[in-house]
């Protein structure tokens, strides 16, 4: 039996935590646990994809497909046999991203074009050089996406560049390509956006759609607020395409550790460092997006916000009918759409 008496375990007890050493070592090794399991659970609710479907015959276009979920998404859909457009910004990282996939996949129908999703003069060329090169479009992933820092950045459109990027370009480009997808058998149109969007709004005024004269004190409110229009917009696209044979849908796609973190400014890219490593993988994050294109039980689906390769209910903010129709009118106009552009 031993001889340590309950007042001696006290003094030793007391005298471990009395130790700053050992505070922080078990203040950091609960910190560990804590972020390994939530990383074990966000693996087991990414979703699974069940289908096989074989997508020979198909063209889909992948925007921001460098890198990321992007990447990841072009390769499985790579493997399944479809003409992949890689369209990037970063032409460098698309061909090497191009070499990779081929290799992998052995589909040499896998193709690169350049577009700059925050520019409309980019985003017009690209659609026309498509529009010349293909006689259908079956599948318009935007996926391309950044996360803006604490200073907005304006592009030469007049439009907030985190805004330009994730909502303007692929409001454009939906339009201009609208035609193309009306052409295949099944049209899709799929929106990575966030569940991000719950902490943001659109003003009834919209005098916030392009604050280009507002300083935003968090550097994620830009990119909140461009996922919460980016679902307006699938919400009313998909109202628009009754009748079609073209879907619209959203997803979110996880916490992904991915390149769009990489304009978190300095000492927060510091703090956040750790936090990535809990983050799901690309391939996990590609997950909703491949399902959403390759799953036959989605085909007659529209208008819904996926999750985890599940629909899942949005907040009835995002959803009002009337400012999506607002949204919609007025983003027409910041694109600068004109009569002999395709009508949605």
């Amino acid at each position: 039996m031993s001889n340590i008496s309950p007042f001696t375990f006290k003094a030793m007890s007391a005298s471990i935590w009395d130790s700053p050493f050992s505070i922080v070592a078990y203040v950091v090794t609960a910190i560990a646990v804590f972020l390994s399991i939530f990383k074990y659970y966000l693996y087991i609710t990414c979703g699974k994809i069940t289908s096989s479907r074989n997508m020979e015959g198909k063209t889909v276009i992948v925007t921001g497909a460098n890198s990321g979920i992007g990447k990841e998404t072009a390769r499985d859909l790579a493997k399944r046999g479809a003409r992949v457009i890689m369209a990037c910004r970063n032409m460098e990282t698309a061909a090497k991203a191009r070499d990779e996939i081929v290799a992998e996949s052995n589909n040499q129908n896998i193709v690169i074009r350049h577009v700059d999703m925050s520019s409309l003069a980019s985003v017009r060329n690209f659609a026309k050089e498509i529009l010349s090169t293909e006689s259908v479009i079956d599948v318009l992933i935007h996926n391309a996406g950044v996360a803006q820092g604490l200073k907005s950045k304006v592009t030469s459109d007049g439009l907030v560049f985190s805004l330009a990027t994730n909502y303007y370009g692929p409001f454009l480009l939906t339009h201009l390509l609208i035609n193309m997808l009306k052409k295949s058998d099944q049209g899709r149109i799929i929106v990575v956006s966030s569940k991000l969007y719950q902490y943001a709004h659109v003003k009834r005024d919209l005098s916030n759609i392009n604050p280009i004269n507002s300083q935003y004190s968090a550097p994620t409110q830009l990119y909140n607020l461009s996922k919460f229009m980016e679902i307006m917009f699938t919400q009313e696209l998909a109202r628009r395409l009754r009748g079609t044979r073209v879907t619209a849908n959203c997803l979110h796609p996880g916490v992904i550790d991915t390149g769009i973190w990489r304009n978190i400014p300095f000492p927060l890219n510091i703090v956040f460092k750790p936090i990535q490593w809990c983050f799901r993988t690309p391939e996990e994050g590609a997950r909703t997006t491949v399902y959403l294109t390759v799953t036959p039980e989605v085909d007659q689906i529209s208008g819904k916000y996926f999750r985890g390769c599940k629909v899942t209910e949005i907040n009835q903010r995002v959803q009002d009918v009337a400012l999506q129709g607002k949204l919609w009118e007025a983003s027409r106009t910041l694109v600068q759409l004109t009569d002999e552009d395709p009508m949605i």
